[in-house]
């Protein structure tokens, strides 16, 4: 089965909105085995749903559309979903009961406004909709299917997960689809891609690769189609394997994996503590690692030594050092984690400090120049980096290079 999904708003086309919803249900569709062919943004245009209908009847046999089904004039969706169909508006009793009994719960006063909302095409079949007033409509013809939602994500989801995605698994399926990514740090794109030509040349062909490039990351999707499951998942796995052989210091996840989740897991699993003394990243690495939900198991906190003066009263980094090193350097960045470990009482400790950007380089050391030092049971490892003149991708990739040094230390000691 192949599917289209239409966005209709014109929030999402002046970029006020981002379109997370086609997202969302492409990812869902492919549980199922439904490849998504398009994924279109249209106005609330009447003639640019209708238009986009018809370009849609030929491409797939499932449609999927989203927004412009509220009760206000640029809500057209409906009235264009009758054009296409040639179908009529009746009152729906059911749907009309739903939003009566949800303007009496709120205590307000339902409209005629809110009264059409349950006006719904005779070709279709209405899914009603627990957490608003517009119902789905779901149309079948010419062996084709069609499913109109809400906009308004929470209201798509409910629909999605209670009504369509159910209906939609109890088609035959032709084909199924599996995903795996594999999560990489430390190599970029290209170099990775040379590094893997002759495996990737080998790869099945039911099997297609994909190279992922984000701020210090790169992800390999692997995505294997047919007929049988388990043989899929087998041939993927295999594939997975090999590359544990062939890039082993490279690849620190999979699938959902984050690495401040694995740090965290790691800390966790061994009853292990962690501190960090930030400087260029400004906190954002205890922002990582605070997102996981028990930090406070092993995160003890962070210290945003920003100013030099900082660096020496609560760091304890000798202002020796720091005229004699400069604050971005080795020595320093050392001092920082040392010093922050001393002070937390933990295992483990991360010190970063760099020039971040867009100023404060020199040709010596130019924006971008990191140091990061992870202080573990027996000595600090610490490395140069040099990353963009970004402001912004500097701190991301500072950060997520800093917890795979971290990730690594751990792994070595504890095979120790």
């Amino acid at each position: 089965m192949r599917a289209c999904i239409i966005s209709i708003g014109e929030e999402l086309l002046i970029g006020q909105t981002v379109n997370t919803n086609a997202a969302w249900m492409a990812s869902q569709l492919n549980r199922l085995g439904i490849e998504v062919h398009e994924m279109s943004v249209i106005a609330d245009r009447h003639d640019a749903i209708v238009l986009s209908l018809h370009e849609s009847a030929w491409r797939a046999d499932l449609v999927l559309i989203t927004g412009g089904l509220g009760p206000t004039r640029d809500d057209v969706t409906k009235h264009a979903l009758c054009d296409f169909f040639g179908s009529d508006l009746e009152m729906n009793q059911e749907v009309l009961e739903d939003i009566r009994v949800m303007f009496e719960k709120s205590g307000r006063q339902m409209n005629e406004l809110n009264r059409a909302q349950a006006l719904v095409p005779v070709k279709a079949r209405a899914l009603r909709n627990p957490y608003g007033t517009a119902p789905g409509l779901w149309f079948e013809e010419d062996e084709k299917i069609y499913v109109a939602m809400p906009g308004v994500p929470y209201e798509m989801k409910e629909m999605m997960n209670h009504h369509v995605l159910p209906a939609l698994g109890r088609f035959r399926r032709e084909q199924y689809i599996v995903h795996r990514s594999i999560h990489t740090q430390g190599i970029g794109e290209s170099a990775l891609a040379e590094k893997l030509s002759h495996w990737e040349d080998a790869l099945p062909a039911f099997i297609q690769l994909a190279y992922l490039p984000s701020m210090g990351i790169v992800k390999m999707r692997l995505t294997a189609k047919g007929p049988d499951e388990g043989v899929l998942r087998e041939a993927i796995t295999k594939e997975i394997e090999k590359l544990k052989v062939l890039i082993p210091e490279y690849i620190w996840g999979y699938d959902d994996d984050s690495m401040e989740m694995l740090a965290g897991k790691l800390l966790a699993q061994h009853g292990l503590t962690l501190a960090a003394a930030e400087s260029c990243t400004g906190g954002y690495l205890a922002h990582l690692i605070t997102s996981v939900p028990g930090s406070s198991a092993y995160f003890k906190g962070s210290i945003v030594a920003y100013d030099n003066a900082l660096k020496e009263k609560i760091l304890g980094v000798p202002a020796s050092e720091l005229h004699e090193h400069g604050a971005v350097s080795s020595r320093v960045a050392c001092l920082m984690a040392g010093g922050v470990q001393k002070l937390a009482a933990t295992d483990y400790a991360v010190g970063i400090t760099g020039i971040a950007g867009p100023d404060g380089g020199s040709a010596e050391k130019p924006v971008g120049t990191t140091w990061i030092a992870v202080a573990g049971k027996h000595e600090c490892h610490s490395r140069m980096f040099r990353f963009a003149d970004n402001r912004e991708r500097n701190i991301i990739r500072a950060t997520r290079t800093a917890l795979k040094m971290l990730i690594d230390l751990i792994k070595k000691e504890q095979q120790e």
